[in-house]
Order: C-alpha cells, then structure tokens, then sequence
C-alpha cells in the first residue's frame, strides 16, 4: 500500500475552497488551496494564467499523478457567479457554514464540493496503489466567457503530449435527488443578432422614412416558426428562443432608423451551425430589405455514446445509491463541451435545485455519498 500525505476530506476542503470568493474571473486564492492538497497526493501541479482581447485573465490549473496508461481526468471549474443579493442570504456566501445537514456557499454545489469530492476519492484510491494515471483540470472560466479557461488548457496539454482517456466532469446534474442523472451529452447553443435597417423619420410623412419594424416582425415571425427537427433517442427537439427586441426610441412620433433583436438555438446533433445561420439567413432574405446578422456557435452538440465509461458511471451510482440514472442530455452547456474532443466524457455531481442562487448549499451526505461513488467510478475504470 502506498503511504500518502493526509489531506482534507472532502467536506473540510469543500469549506475551504467555498471561503475562497472566487467570483469569475477573481482566483481569490481558491487554486491555491486545491493545489496544495493535490501536490501533497504526489500529484504535479501546473498553474497556467491565459488571456485574450477584451477578456480578463484566467487562473488555471492541470495536475497529474501516474505515468502509465490509462489516464482518467477530473474536471470542473472553482469560479462561482456572483452572489446577488447579498442581504438575501440566510448565511455568509463565502462562510461555509453547515446547517441543519446542509453545506451553505457560494460554489457549494456548482461546483466546488464536487471537486473536493474528486480528491479524496483519488487520496483513497491513490493509497491503495495506483496502476494508470489520474489528472485534474481545473479552470477559473466556466462561468465567463470560457476563452481563457478549459479550450486553452487542452491547447497547453496538446502541446506537452498530455493525453486523457476518459474524463468526468462534476457539474451538479441531478434536478431533485442525488443519483437520478448524469449527463452523456449536451445541446449546442447558437446565438444571433439581427439588425434591420431603415430611415428615420416623422410618423406623419411616413414615405418621406422608412421603418424597419415591420420587416423585423416579419423576420422574427418567420425565424420563431422555423421547422428544425423532432429530436432523437438521445435529444430532445431543437429550439429557438427570441430573447430580445430592442429599438431605443423613446418618442412615439418617430419612424426609428433600426430595429434589433437576438435569438438562441439549443440544437440537437439533427443540426449543425452553418445549416441553421443557412435557414434564419433565408427566413430573412424571404422578407427582403436591408439587414445585418451576426451569429456565434459557443458549443456544438456532442454525444458520449453509452458504453463502457456511461456503464462504470451508472454502476457505480446503482452500488452507492441503489438506483439507476436516467442517462440525459438536457441542460445548458458546459465545459464538457470542449472535452470531447481529448476522449469520451460524462457529467455527474450534486444536486442542481440551488445552483446560482440565493443560499446556495448541499447536502452533507449526499459530499459523503458523492465521493463513494467518484472513488467507484475510479476503481472500476482501472478494474
């Protein structure tokens, strides 16, 4: 049995990182906490800082114990989102008090407790010998932008021929109960903004102007009715959501020179970003007039097929918990997103009913219950 340095459990390090106001993109000293209980693991730590235009500077970290094959990675991400309303809370956001059974914080549930859950879950399996690798990555930027965080760590580990063969992500994925679902895929998100042009004028001389608004309804009708798809085994149907209408004129007698709105697709691997800007450019063009439209893909679709990494997952929360997860891809997008790239990957933390919210908190048992399972998870991965 190998002999390794005692380091926090997971519910002690949870606190110690929750103390940590590390509100994107601030560090506020939280890797620094993670990566003395990791270095004192025998892991070796790389901190990375990464920056771009008009974007902060990111704190990022990568640790790896083991040289031989095969590699399993933990990620997530120590930045929280802000605290909102501070006078709401019942409790400090970054007291790391424990309640009535129940871990109150900022990032006590996304996600935090689920990376101190990862390192003791690898000090137990660590102690017992380790025949493979373990490596974390960890990023300041889920909650930002994602530029500076896990999409420019996984350039670094390309670069250093760090390969990974598997990886677990710990975004909390379970609506109600600990257990009930893991993720093995996400949605894309596509995002547009369109402007339609026109000349401004008085109401009263209406063919002395020409108002945009009504070719933009016209637009917006035509791109909310959009047939996408229908879905499939694994996903549930594309949509588009128009989330903003704007034209910034305060004056009811006034023909505006513009009319502007922004949309979102969650879409299905049924679609991809080039057809769906091809479809809402031809929504447009039907309508005709002078227009712009400005689209960004922050995250295609992707599928981690169930097979032997879903199964060691699943078993390992029927051994824990005694009950099957419902295997989904609903939700919003995560880092995942990226790491499908490097090797097949799937999601599974705490419960998800306080994340981003006033008196965010988690439940004591279900960190003890979530470190059983990521030490399952580990044990069966290396058989």
């Amino acid at each position: 049995m190998t002999q390794v340095t005692p380091v926090p459990t997971a519910l002690d390090l949870a606190r110690d990182l929750i103390r940590c106001s590390s509100v994107t993109p601030e560090d506020a000293g939280v890797l620094a906490v993670l990566e003395r209980s990791l270095t004192a693991l025998g892991f070796t730590c790389h901190r990375m800082t990464f920056s771009d235009v008009d974007t902060p500077d990111v704190e990022n970290l990568y640790a790896r114990i083991g040289t031989g094959k095969p590699t399993f990675c933990f990620a997530g991400h120590v930045d929280v989102v802000p605290v909102g309303d501070n006078a709401a809370w019942t409790r400090d956001p970054f007291g790391e008090e424990i309640v009535d059974g129940q871990l109150f914080g900022r990032g006590a549930t996304d996600m935090k407790s689920a990376i101190a859950c990862m390192v003791e879950a690898s000090a137990r399996v660590i102690g017992d010998g380790l025949e493979g690798s373990i490596a974390f990555l960890i990023t300041g930027d889920e909650e930002g932008p994602a530029i500076n965080g896990t999409v420019k760590v996984l350039d670094w580990m390309k670069q250093q021929g760090e390969t990974i063969d598997a990886c677990l992500v710990g975004e909390p994925t379970n609506p109600n109960r600990l257990g009930e679902m893991a993720k093995i895929g996400r949605r894309g998100s596509f995002s547009g903004h369109l402007v339609v042009s026109g000349t401004q004028g008085h109401v009263a001389y209406p063919h002395l102007a020409d108002n945009p608004l009504p070719r933009l309804v016209a637009m917006l009708d035509r791109i909310a009715n959009l047939e996408l798809d229908s879905g499939n085994a694994h996903f549930q149907p594309s949509n588009l959501e128009i989330t903003t209408v704007d034209v910034a004129n305060t004056a009811s007698n006034v023909i505006p020179a513009k009319g502007e709105a922004r949309f979102n697709v969650r879409y299905s691997t049924l679609q991809d970003a080039a057809g769906l800007e091809r479809m809402v450019r031809d929504a447009c063009d039907a309508v005709g007039g002078p227009y712009s439209l400005t689209v960004r893909n922050s995250g295609d679709p992707f599928l981690t097929a169930p097979g032997p990494l879903t199964e060691i997952l699943s078993a390992a929360i029927q051994a824990e918990l005694g009950v099957t997860p419902d295997l989904s891809t609903t939700g919003g997008t995560s880092d995942a997103r990226f790491i499908k790239d490097a090797c097949p990957v799937v999601e599974f933390g705490l419960v998800s009913q306080t994340m981003h919210k006033v008196d965010e908190r988690a439940g004591v048992d279900d960190i003890a219950h979530l470190t059983n399972i990521y030490e399952r998870v580990l044990r069966g991965f290396f058989g």
